[in-house]
């Protein structure tokens, strides 16, 4: 008997899909779409590495069924190359970006070569490709032209070491995440996108999405949209005004001081001479800190000025405090220590007195009874003339009476800001502006299109606030081919989120080179079906590419208003790490298990071990190639769903790789056994190679990766003890197998004489007559949305069903804080809870 050689196997194959190009991404009209996408990568030096590959082979194992079961499928790949870490590596080795960025990308495209996945490669882009950032820069040109882009002087976080603007989330106490490198608060002309102008829909659109609700609410945090009033407080002696924000006019008589922050345009104007030194110096510490460190410090400055509270015309001193952050509200709060913890630590810093005016209730903390810490919660207003009236009524009528005074108006605000777009960096997409001598700009041309950079050997930011490109005087001074005005081409780059704002837009026409895509070929792919990638994707590129295609949907330019239907975030691959004595860590070639301790297997070292992240620096990383060449890319891909759901984190063990590749030995062996025959095959097999297709058909359609296996291996235990092993059988086998390992898949399916690849077959149509029920499954809904499947016995009860969806893992996060108001149930097929 021959014995199962994967790498003579799957180079074998890879060639054939390759030649053939077998996973080519028609618009096949009469066919149902679908568009499954992976978050692209951005491509390191490091390659690949096994937490990648959970979610590409989930979406690789989608791709082939929903191929097998009719669908025209959009699977593409492509990279995400422009950004800081390539012009960083550039800088500390002399080579340039470009081939940096290439020699990774080729790379990477080996590696998930070599792993079988079926792409249409032809599809393949790279945001640092001129072919494609071209349309990146004509997507800012409609932007601009809509209103949606300007210029202004902000304060930034700006690195000088890295020399350019960062955005918070790039900030780490102060420190860049690249590098670790001090960031300091600078102010800049940036240019700006405002994506504020979309906050709303941006939330009200959530509703449409099939998406996590972590994410969701993610998402809705982010933006803070939140209900309330603008309250003047006039300043003692003074025409001055500061106007603060609120949504707890409830709160209002409890004020005992005002803060504003270190940038507002009054603190000069208000603070009294003697206080001048104090607050200046505050003032230059303070504005240097990050916006982590100002929401936790709750340190300040007295002004010597004090403001007049509208609603009962007490003196409140102002203070110039850290926590308040210019460009969230007004940057200026009423502080109220009795009912927010935030003014709380700051009063009881600076001995700044409390005032309670809303009950505790008895359901309160000991803490919050007796105002060791803030009571934040709603209830009856005390200590006012407002006494005895709930919260909500409260905040009505001192709004309504402040309206009418004028001390206040009614305002809806975002936490959200407009989002910050400029880079000082050479490896970006240049913005295409042209700046004339007297102030006016104009965008170039999509004929002007792409703008490149300069081929430049210097690269390295001058840390002054401009970009490398202001280096390149013949390129920045330009005259202007349309007006034959002297002009200066912008010198600030996009941010790396720009490419990633649109990729999957592009794969539905990738080689157009007259659009960026056809309107046909977008309507036809988009929405994307199924959006794969992990959950630290969670706001900004989810935020930002809902916003371009929202402004892109109101240009007529795409068809549908959001562009990912489904989204899935996989879990992160951990593994076990090993410290020795001298808290060195130990690689896991040299621990061995030893009565559920772990023993260094050179000085029998009894070694402490703990579950982290895989990284290089704690000897706990695999790298995928090594796993391709010792067990073959088919058993790695078993494993990588072997490991458990897709959402849930894995612990990654290396034994079961083991077990993994011993599982398709058998398979190979059992089809290359003397028992194989072209006879009918027996109504036990029947009813095995049946219950298996029924059951991996469900599985998958619940996106459930790691069952179906289970199943497999299943099967195969039951069918081996079958007399003869029928054809017919194993060619529906082979087809559920080939959605994992591919590779064996085609050579066993050829083995049987087929000359079709498997990986274009149907999927088997699985006859329920051959499966014995002994239980009904039943398709659990809430408000008519899929949340799961139930197994039941077969004539249970509505109550015992109910009973049982509602422990539902995924049934019962959807009923919290929800008044079920109606139970829908079908025996033995749904129930559906109807909630609001």
């Amino acid at each position: 008997m021959t014995q199962y050689d994967h790498k003579e196997i799957e180079k074998k194959w890879q060639k054939v899909w390759e030649e053939k190009k077998a996973f080519k991404a028609i618009e096949e009209k009469e066919k149902p779409k679908y568009y499954v996408l992976d978050m692209f990568p951005y491509p390191s030096g490091a390659g690949l590495h096994v937490g990648h590959l959970v979610g590409y082979t989930a979406t690789d194992i989608v791709s082939r069924y929903k191929r097998m079961k009719g669908f025209s499928v959009l699977h593409p790949m492509g990279w995400d190359s422009f950004g800081l870490p390539a012009e960083q590596y550039a800088v500390r080795t002399g080579t340039h970006p470009s081939i940096t960025t290439k020699d990774n990308i080729n790379n990477f495209r080996r590696e998930l070569k070599t792993l079988g996945y079926s792409y249409d490669w032809d599809r393949e882009v790279a945001t640092s490709d001129a072919r494609y950032y071209k349309w990146t820069q004509w997507i800012f040109t409609k932007l601009y032209e809509k209103g949606l882009a300007y210029e202004a002087e902000i304060s930034v976080n700006f690195c000088p070491h890295l020399g350019t603007v960062l955005a918070n989330e790039e900030v780490d106490n102060g420190f860049s995440k690249e590098g670790g490198f001090k960031v300091i608060k600078k102010p800049l002309r940036q240019w700006v996108l405002k994506i504020t102008e979309y906050a709303d829909r941006l939330i009200q659109d959530l509703d449409l999405l099939d998406w996590p609700e972590s994410i969701k609410s993610h998402q809705t945090n982010w933006i803070g949209r939140s209900e309330g009033g603008e309250i003047t407080f006039k300043v003692e002696n003074s025409s001055e005004e500061i106007v603060a924000y609120t949504t707890r006019l409830d709160t209002l008589p409890g004020a005992t001081f005002v803060a504003i922050a270190p940038e507002h345009s009054l603190v000069d104007k208000i603070t009294a001479p003697s206080e001048y030194k104090t607050v200046s110096e505050y003032r230059e510490h303070a504005v240097n800190e990050s916006e982590i460190e100002r929401s936790e410090a709750k340190t300040g400055a007295f002004t010597g000025a004090y403001a007049i509270n509208p609603i009962n015309q007490e003196k409140l001193p102002i203070y110039v405090a850290d926590y308040v952050l210019p460009h969230y509200g007004t940057g200026a709060v009423m502080a109220v220590p009795a009912h927010c913890q935030r003014d709380f630590e700051f009063a009881q810093n600076y001995k700044v007195p409390m005032k309670q005016v809303i009950e505790v209730p008895e359901h309160a903390s000991e803490e919050e009874k007796s105002f060791e810490k803030a009571y934040e919660g709603y209830g009856t207003l005390i200590n006012s003339s407002y006494a005895g009236l709930e919260t909500k009524e409260a905040k009505e009528k001192i709004l309504s009476d402040l309206e009418k005074e004028g001390f206040a108006v009614r305002k809806v605000h975002y936490k959200l800001r407009d989002w910050l777009f400029s880079r000082q960096r050479y490896w970006g997409e240049p913005i295409p502006i042209l700046h004339f001598e007297n102030g006016e700009k104009r965008t170039l041309g999509l004929d002007e299109l792409p703008l490149c950079p300069p081929d430049m050997s210097d690269f390295k930011p001058a840390g002054d606030g401009h970009s490398p490109l202001y280096k390149a005087k013949e390129w920045i001074h330009v005259e202007d081919s349309v007006t034959g005005k002297k002009a200066q081409r912008e010198s600030n780059t996009m941010p790396q989120w720009a490419g990633s704002c649109w990729y999957y837009l592009r794969f539905c026409d990738a080689r157009n080179e007259n659009e960026a895509w056809s309107k046909d070929k977008e309507s036809y792919w988009l929405p994307v079906d199924l959006y794969v990638g992990g959950t630290e994707h969670a706001v900004l590129h989810l935020l930002y590419a809902r916003f371009w295609h929202k402004v892109l949907y109101d240009l007529g330019l795409v068809s549908h208003p959001e562009p990912f239907k489904k989204l899935v975030n996989q879990g992160l691959v951990v593994a076990r790490s090993y410290k020795n004595e001298q808290n060195m860590y130990v690689s896991p070639k040299d621990v061995k298990e030893k009565n559920g301790k772990y023993i260094h297997k050179a000085t029998g070292e009894e070694l402490k071990s703990q579950i982290d992240k895989m990284s290089k620096s704690k000897l706990n990383g695999v790298t995928p190639n090594e796993l391709v060449e010792e067990y073959g890319a088919d058993t790695l891909r078993l494993f990588e769903m072997f490991l458990g759901p897709l959402e849930k984190e894995k612990v990654w063990t290396p034994e079961a790789v083991v077990g993994c590749k011993r599982f398709l030995n058998r398979i190979y062996d059992i089809f290359h056994s003397d028992k194989v025959t072209d006879n009918k095959p027996s109504e036990a097999a029947l009813m095995l190679i049946n219950k298996l297709i029924i059951g991996v058909d469900e599985d998958l359609s619940l996106l459930q990766f790691n069952t179906p296996i289970a199943k497999m291996m299943e099967f195969l235990n039951d069918f081996v003890k079958q007399e003869e092993y029928s054809k017919e059988v194993l060619s529906d086998f082979v087809k559920v197998l080939s959605l994992y390992a591919p590779h064996m898949g085609e050579e066993l399916w050829s083995y049987l004489g087929h000359s079709s690849l498997v990986s274009l077959e149907t999927f088997p149509k699985g006859d329920p007559s051959y499966v014995k029920e002994e239980s009904a499954t039943y398709v659990l809904q809430v408000n008519g949305k899929l949340r799961g499947n139930l197994e039941m016995p077969l004539g249970s009860t509505k109550e015992d069903v109910e009973k049982m969806a509602k422990e539902h893992e995924n049934v019962s996060k959807h009923l919290v804080s929800k008044t079920v108001r109606k139970v829908i149930f079908v025996p033995e097929k749904l129930l559906n809870f109807v909630v609001s």
